[in-house]
């Protein structure tokens, strides 16, 4: 076998004297080896530094539904209001966005203002201007109310 290994060094450059070595070495070691072969060191690895800080973060965003879950079932009414109130706020801004904007449209304000004279001076002749229109538009109000409120409150 050294003299294969040795011919083999003679045509073959891409071979490592260390690998000669370490061959010849095993070469003489055989009867003591039998037949287990020596491999070299495994190499330390490099992505532990990398895995001690991906480790916590999987963990944290595997519990993080239960952590969602239970802050809501504890925190619900508060939750709730403060949704609420986020809501109405962007209502509010967003309808005044959009009278903004129809502010903007030349002629458009005026119409709308027209219209809004019109339906008061109907509305006026209409409900107003006589006792028996007037006590009508009481009957329908109260009708009304009685919906809204119920007919317990319409009594009293």
């Amino acid at each position: 076998m050294a003299q294969n290994l040795q011919q083999q060094t003679d045509y073959d450059d891409s071979v490592s004297p260390e690998a000669v070595a370490e061959a010849k070495k095993l070469d003489m070691n055989e009867e003591q080896a039998g037949s287990l072969a020596m491999l070299p060191p495994a190499k330390q690895s490099t992505d532990q530094p990398w895995r001690e800080w991906v480790e916590p973060v999987t963990s944290f965003l595997s519990e993080l539904p239960d952590y969602v879950g239970n802050f809501v079932s504890d925190y619900r009414q508060p939750l709730l209001t403060v949704l609420l109130l986020l809501s109405g706020l962007v209502t509010v801004k967003v309808t005044l966005a959009v009278l903004d904007a129809i502010n903007d449209i030349p002629l458009l304000a005026p119409v709308f203002e027209l219209v809004g004279i019109g339906y008061s001076a109907w509305f006026v002749y209409r409900y107003l201007l006589q006792a028996s229109t007037r006590k009508e538009l009481g009957t329908e109000f109260q009708a009304l109310k009685g919906k809204v409120v119920g007919k317990e409150q319409l009594d009293s």
